[in-house]
């Protein structure tokens, strides 16, 4: 369970990192876009309005063009017209004036569809002149060859030739201020291209910073996978240590105490039975010849001697496995030990026991007697304590132990022996928390969390919510 939840946070984590990354990538990706969006969207503008700048000066220098072409021939044929003497080529000289004053008027017209709101003034100016110049010169279509030659020099010295001139001026100005809109449209061009480049320096900032945001932030999390990294090689590395050494220690305490069995069965069961063999010799040499009280006397003394071999072989089997754990439970076998240990080291050991249910799984039962045993064993050898509480308690989902004493207390951070790393082992194997408190001259509390599985857990609390309904159903009220 405890690295289950150390896996999901580790993921939650790693989720919300990749999360982070993805958006910030994703939002420089998008700023980018954007940019080369609108920069293809103002070169697209500003491409369109160059062409349209450039068509319509064009178009309306070619028809400014076209008009003073039109006033420069019309001249011309009307003095051939007035200074023809010949009728038939006079009228042919009639006859081109006529389309010259049609084309210019065509022209006028296309140069008012084209012409913008600033230009009006100066076009209604100039059609106002080419009105009174064709106003001027309708008379004289109607003389006669005489007329002609005798008032046509002088109608063009003092009307045409003058009026003419005015138009062509007016012409000039209005191609002058073709050249400012020209030069306005370039204006107006060289202002969008400040606003792209103002809003591609916003853009190219904004990608910077996100940039450099994300670049800090790839860097602290690099770093702090780093380190993370060089912890659990820390980690790694301790665990492999203390790997080595309690399989160093464990191959020492399993020779230790194989001496101390083989010692035990030599020392105590082999000299009980050797006695026993020779207390027997001795019985069946004397039988004939001893009186009833002597043989009563050997029989008592065998007795005795198997009787202590016995207690001693019973001991030693309930150092290896107290056959009271599984057949009578968890609390029975632990008030034995405390009153075992009372007896052998004169320390007051307590046993406080809240237990919903003693069918506890075997491995939890086995992993509690042998921390409380090796509990106090260090108790009665290291911490030259006089007192001991123990207590188990469990809860819907974990089984808890605390076991304090007031000994000597020692210092957690330096010392840390066989018999510790042999409990945090046990606890560990069970996904369990061990966890040691003490200080020198202080006492030690030693506390142990053992979770339940969730099936176990489960099928608990089914049991004791069945339990309790049958005891309602048993006893329902009056």
């Amino acid at each position: 369970m405890a690295r289950d939840s150390g896996a999901r946070s580790s993921d939650r984590v790693f989720f919300h990192s990749r999360l982070a990354l993805a958006l910030g990538f994703g939002g420089l990706l998008a700023i980018m876009a954007l940019a080369g969006v609108d920069a293809l969207n103002v070169l697209r503008q500003f491409r369109r309005s160059d062409e349209e700048i450039r068509h319509r000066y064009l178009s309306q220098n070619h028809v400014l063009n076209d008009i003073r072409s039109d006033v420069y021939v019309s001249g011309t044929y009307v003095r051939d017209y007035l200074l023809e003497p010949d009728t038939v080529r006079a009228d042919a000289y009639r006859a081109s004036l006529e389309d010259v004053r049609r084309h210019m008027e065509s022209s006028l017209e296309s140069y008012r569809h084209a012409v913008a709101p600033t230009e009006a003034q100066h076009y209604s100016a100039l059609r106002a002149e080419l009105m009174d110049y064709w106003g001027i010169l309708a008379p004289v279509f109607q003389w006669n060859p005489a007329e002609r030659h005798r008032s046509g020099y002088a109608f063009l010295r003092d009307e045409v030739f003058p009026r003419r001139q005015n138009m062509l001026a007016l012409a000039g100005r209005i191609d002058a201020l073709n050249e400012q809109q020209l030069d306005a449209g370039n204006q107006q061009v060289v202002s969008l291209l400040l606003n792209f480049q103002t809003r591609l320096l916003l853009t190219l900032l904004a990608a910077l910073a996100i940039g450099l945001g994300l670049a800090l932030f790839t860097m602290r999390k690099i770093l702090n996978l780093e380190e993370q990294a060089r912890l659990q090689y820390v980690d790694v590395a301790e665990a492999r240590t203390q790997l080595k050494e309690l399989s160093a220690r464990l191959v020492q305490a399993q020779e230790t105490e194989r001496r101390s069995l083989s010692r035990e069965l030599h020392d105590e069961v082999g000299q009980a039975l050797s006695a026993v063999l020779i207390e027997l010799r001795n019985l069946s040499a004397g039988l004939a010849v001893r009186s009833e009280e002597q043989f009563r006397r050997h029989v008592e003394t065998i007795k005795g001697l198997v009787e202590s071999t016995v207690r001693v072989v019973r001991n030693m089997a309930l150092l290896l496995r107290p056959s009271m754990l599984d057949d009578l439970g968890l609390i029975p076998a632990l008030k034995w030990q405390a009153r075992e240990t009372s007896k052998s080291t004169s320390m007051d050991v307590t046993i406080a026991a809240e237990l919903d249910s003693d069918e506890l799984p075997d491995d939890y039962k086995t992993c509690i007697y042998r921390v409380v045993q090796e509990a106090l064993h260090n108790c009665a050898r290291h911490s030259h304590a006089t007192t001991v509480r123990i207590r188990v308690r469990q809860e819907l989902d974990r089984l808890l132990l605390t076991i304090q004493d007031d000994g000597q207390g020692f210092d957690v951070r330096e010392t840390k022996g066989m018999g510790l790393l042999g409990m945090q082992e046990r606890v560990t194997r069970l996904e369990g928390k061990c966890r040691v408190e003490s200080q020198p001259g202080q006492g030690t509390i030693l506390s142990v969390e053992l979770p339940f599985t969730k099936d176990w857990a489960r099928n608990t609390r089914e049991e004791n919510t069945s339990a309790y309904a049958h005891e309602t159903n048993s006893h329902p009220a009056s």
